[in-house]
């Protein structure tokens, strides 16, 4: 099959020498070949003919996600090969048939080399989400090789790629299983707390798996305590603290339904009758709160999810933050966290820097917080490091 050839402007090929897996559409100078469809694979070319990669193309801004600076065949072998590769990363991690976690991320999209993809394990279901047309046009290669990679251990494939393709896509996506067949939800396990995740109707793939660490984390720090989780969606933070001993939890979302997940994984929790779940918006929580928690969770959904609105979302961090650094305990600690990729950690960290600054409380950092080693993050595409936290000590 002859395949599109994208030929750039002169001096454009450094960052794919770099590895950098993104082809903006300003770097191509011209096009040798049919005009490429949303989904192509195409080849990349520097201005002197040189060969730099090939990748799935889609009209904006990035036009190609790269998945191989070299010539391939992407056909099913390629792809399993891909998935192989994954698999045996998560099992050096010591995750793969972990008797105490069976809830981890298998596929980060640009981290494993495979941009646009993303594929969760719910105990003996896999979550597939594809975020580009290309990488939806093989789901049905991850999926075949899921089942030969795991085999009998793997009982079902979701594809819950409606919600998260482009919203003009050519295509029309369903979400559906693959293989195999699941009743849309299962408890899942993480560090040996409980967990009810479903898939088919709940956010992202059904459970924010990227905090386990900094859940883990937080443990430490709150026997005894009367801890406020807000944005708490299923209440992962909130089942942690339950269990580690926190003498009461108070979990906070605007979303009914989310509240209802998390009343629900407060009940799998060791000390169910120390937990409360409010379904309010945490900024009216606050108020009236001062003195009232030794520990506050804020765990807010993307702020900014373009450059556009980055300005925007500073300030939203900056408020929330301020609010919280008023009303915690002296002594008190803040776990603070963004998740939105347009906002770095630099930016992050003056931004809470300015809420204290606003809140007028001492404060010292206790840990850097990021994602965990299941979300990879390549050397050569830092865009991939998303989750950034901080815990602070509040004086």
């Amino acid at each position: 099959m002859s395949l599109t050839k994208l030929y750039l402007a002169k001096g454009k090929e450094h960052s794919l020498k770099r590895f950098h897996p993104w082809v903006f559409s300003g770097a191509i100078k011209r096009i040798e070949g049919s005009e490429p469809e949303e989904g192509d694979t195409v080849e990349v070319y520097s201005n002197q003919r040189e060969f730099l990669g090939m990748g799935h193309w889609a009209p904006g801004s990035i036009a190609v996600r790269v998945f191989s600076f070299e010539q391939v065949e992407p056909d099913y072998t390629f792809w399993k090969r891909k998935v192989q590769q994954a698999y045996d990363y998560r099992k050096r991690l010591g995750l793969i048939d972990n008797p105490h976690t069976d809830v981890y991320r298998l596929v980060y999209a640009e981290g494993d080399g495979v941009p646009g993809l993303i594929v969760d394990i719910y105990k003996d279901t896999a979550v597939i989400q594809t975020h580009s047309v290309g990488m939806y046009s093989v789901r049905e290669h991850i999926a075949k090789a899921l089942q030969e990679i795991y085999g009998t251990k793997l009982k079902a494939v979701y594809d819950k790629s409606a919600e998260s393709l482009p919203a003009k896509m050519p295509v029309q996506a369903q979400n559906g299983y693959l293989f195999g067949e699941s009743s849309g939800g299962v408890v899942v396990t993480e560090n040996e707390h409980q967990f009810f995740v479903d898939w088919e109707s709940g956010q992202k793939t059904g459970f924010f798996i990227d905090q386990r660490e900094n859940r883990e984390l937080l443990a430490r720090y709150v026997k005894d305590k009367s801890v406020l989780n807000t944005f708490c969606y299923t209440g992962g933070f909130s089942v942690y603290a339950l269990n580690a001993g926190a003498k009461e939890v108070h979990s906070v979302d605007v979303s009914k339904k989310a509240i209802e997940l998390t009343i629900k994984n407060g009940e799998l929790s060791q000390a169910p009758e120390r937990h409360e779940a409010f379904a309010i918006d945490t900024f009216d929580f606050l108020k009236g709160k001062e003195d009232r928690y030794d520990v506050i969770v804020l765990d807010p959904p993307a702020f900014a999810k373009s450059q556009k609105v980055r300005h925007n979302a500073v300030m939203g961090y900056k408020r929330l933050n301020a609010e919280a650094m008023k009303r915690i305990k002296p002594g008190g600690i803040l776990f603070t966290f963004s998740c939105s990729q347009v906002v770095d950690k630099y930016l992050f960290n003056n931004t809470v820097m300015a809420a204290a600054i606003e809140a007028g409380r001492n404060i010292k950092i206790m840990h850097h917080l990021t994602q965990p080693a299941d979300h990879p993050i390549s050397i050569f595409h830092p865009e991939g490091e998303y989750l950034k936290g901080l815990v602070l000590m509040v004086e």
